[in-house]
């Protein structure tokens, strides 16, 4: 295990469980969290060994408690602080929304095991992780409305993908807290556990992923999953899709799926997202579908 200030990291067997680590303050968001978590998806993307992981909260209250907007959490955690007139200076950008753009990128898939509280970047954090499971303890509440701000954490755009308009409004209009129930209910978060349950149910999920996929196969997935569903047509799907096969159709690993399902047994995939990602990705960056 490696501790951050703020965080820890630890990795077995192929997982990494990333635990915000402030419960004297509810795990309350701060931009030395934020960082510490950045550096951690920098690290883990890097180790071809880690294949999914997992995100949780220290202690038994919560997830994370919102902003910690107390002099001790460094007071003004949303931007810079300073006093700018150009909105485009790079001191204006959101902090929440730097975390979630980082885990957007991620090349390892993303479970959110909440515990407790989220409220404001407790809850928009997670709307950049892949699977939600819930604590049957878990409290959300999207509060920017009562906060005399508005959501962060590119929160507008994540948000009514995952639960639809009418629901992301409701639930950001009121700024009101909700139980695990409602959030399920809404399709945001997948199950709900009992608290001592909540983070072997996240292993085993995880467990699932890194035991029987390949890596090069789950990246290129998360990647083709939440690009694709922003672009105008089918038609753009279709090229990501058609030469994302034939390139990783011809692979080592493709050879292993299909050795593996012939032969009774489970796969061992060579791959590894390091080396082995086709030739066209990032195809958002070399346009290299056009």
């Amino acid at each position: 295990m490696t501790k951050g200030t703020q965080i820890t990291v630890e990795k077995t067997d192929g997982i990494a469980t990333i635990t915000l680590n402030r419960p004297e303050k509810m795990n309350a968001y701060t931009r030395t969290m934020g960082q510490e978590i950045i550096d951690a998806m920098d690290d883990i993307d890097a180790d071809d060994t880690v294949r999914a992981v997992i995100f949780t909260g220290a202690g038994e209250r919560a997830f994370c408690a919102g902003a910690d907007l107390t002099p001790e959490g460094g007071g003004q955690v949303f931007s810079d602080g300073a006093e700018v007139d150009d909105l485009s200076d790079e001191r204006v950008r959101d902090g929440g929304g730097r975390l979630t753009l980082r885990l957007f990128e991620s090349q390892k898939p993303l479970i959110s095991a909440c515990n407790g509280v989220a409220v404001g970047v407790g809850a928009t954090m997670q709307l950049a992780m892949d699977i939600r499971l819930a604590s049957a303890t878990a409290r959300y509440g999207f509060v920017f409305a009562r906060r005399g701000i508005v959501p962060e954490a590119a929160s507008s755009w994540f948000l009514p993908r995952i639960v639809g308009i009418s629901q992301a409004l409701e639930w950001c209009y009121s700024g009101r807290v909700f139980d695990a129930e409602e959030a399920k209910a809404g399709g945001l978060v997948r199950s709900i556990h009992q608290p001592q349950d909540l983070l072997h149910a996240a292993q085993g999920l995880a467990r699932e992923i890194a035991d029987n996929t390949s890596a090069v196969s789950v990246a290129m997935t998360r990647a083709m999953m939440w690009r694709n569903m922003t672009a105008d047509h089918p038609m753009e799907a279709h090229k990501i899709d058609s030469r994302a096969i034939y390139r990783l159709s011809r692979g080592a690993d493709a050879k292993e799926g299909i050795a593996s399902f012939l032969e009774k047994r489970n796969p061992v995939y060579p791959g590894k997202v390091s080396e082995d990602m086709p030739d066209f990705y990032p195809w958002w960056e070399q346009r290299a579908y056009e």
